[in-house]
């Protein structure tokens, strides 16, 4: 079996992104699974975890969860580090219709090259959360994409680990012998705790497919997450799991604006479209950039927008528009 040697920083982005996603999934999506029994220690989470943006009323759109408006929702995966805020892995915006059931998701690479929102200069878009937080990361998508964002769920990427043993570990059907980082992955059914799920998540190298061999390991994490989180037997570690959860996420999100979505936008994810944005990497005294042609960027727009559309063609209100 070869042995891949260690890389003393591991590429996360799309580990990032697939977390990320099965999080907000977790709740927005499957949140009914656990409100019955544990209503009031949810709540209690939820609280902890919401954060508001400092936005103008201007700024917000007006949306009604009730009658399933269209809306948007920027995920963040953030490698936070000691002494500033970090910066964000993965940068993934959704954008869900009841109308049509369907949801269309945008992974935006992190070195792409853009103008970061207040600085009035041009920079990687993951930096504008180190300018910024999330507020700043949030208008400058808005600026490059030309689209609204009413949400946002950021997870911290070093609770990973702590959401996969809450839920005691996921089961995965392995297809690739490898090694990494000090463990072993045989081919076959593997039982994986927290570190070793991440591990799996990140190797790339060894994989003939590279990046989408990788991409296909994550995909296998979040179902066995899913599996798992799901069960009933699971609902026994529920507080652990709440825990994790409490301690790794922020969102602007209430927990009554997470019921309403449970309720009313939970079909879209059997329809969900994976968008990639077409670039080319350009390097500029050492640093490497994405970057996106003007005419790909208007054409994802443009794709967005139309999806934030009723279905009778009528966009959402803005205040004060």
């Amino acid at each position: 079996m070869e042995q891949e040697q260690k890389s003393p920083s591991p590429k996360r982005k799309r580990l990032g992104f697939k977390i990320t996603l099965g999080v907000i999934f977790l709740l927005l999506l499957g949140a009914g699974t656990y409100a019955f029994s544990v209503y009031n220690s949810i709540a209690g989470t939820i609280e902890k975890t919401h954060k508001p943006l400092e936005r103008s009323e201007s700024e917000q759109r007006v949306i009604d969860l009730s009658k399933g408006d269209p809306i948007s929702l920027l995920l963040f995966g953030v490698d936070e580090r000691d002494g500033d805020r970090g910066r964000p892995d993965s940068l993934i915006l959704l954008t869900a219709n009841p109308s049509d059931q369907s949801i269309k998701m945008v992974s935006i690479p992190r070195d792409t090259y853009t103008e970061i929102a207040g600085k009035g200069i041009k920079d990687k878009i993951n930096h504008s959360y180190t300018y910024g937080g999330v507020d700043m990361s949030i208008k400058t998508v808005e600026n490059f994409l030309d689209v609204p964002i009413d949400y946002y769920v950021q997870v911290n990427m070093a609770g990973f680990k702590d959401l996969v043993d809450a839920v005691g570990g996921v089961t995965v059907d392995n297809t690739l012998d490898f090694s990494y980082d000090g463990s072993d992955f045989p081919v076959g059914k593997l039982e994986l705790n927290g570190e070793e799920a991440l591990k799996y998540s990140r190797m790339r190298a060894l994989d003939p497919q590279g990046d989408f061999g990788r991409q296909e390991r994550q995909r296998k994490i979040i179902k066995g997450f899913f599996d798992k989180a799901l069960q009933v037997e699971t609902l026994t570690n529920y507080r652990s799991i709440l825990e994790a959860i409490g301690k790794n996420l922020k969102t602007n999100l209430t927990f009554e604006e997470m019921k309403l979505i449970q309720e009313n936008y939970a079909q879209t994810r059997h329809n969900l479209e994976q968008i990639q944005i077409n670039g080319s990497g350009k390097e500029e005294n050492g640093v490497y950039y994405y970057i996106v042609p003007e005419e790909e960027r208007t054409k994802l727009s443009q794709t967005l927008k139309a999806h934030l559309k009723h279905g009778d063609g009528s966009r959402v209100s803005f205040l004060h528009n």
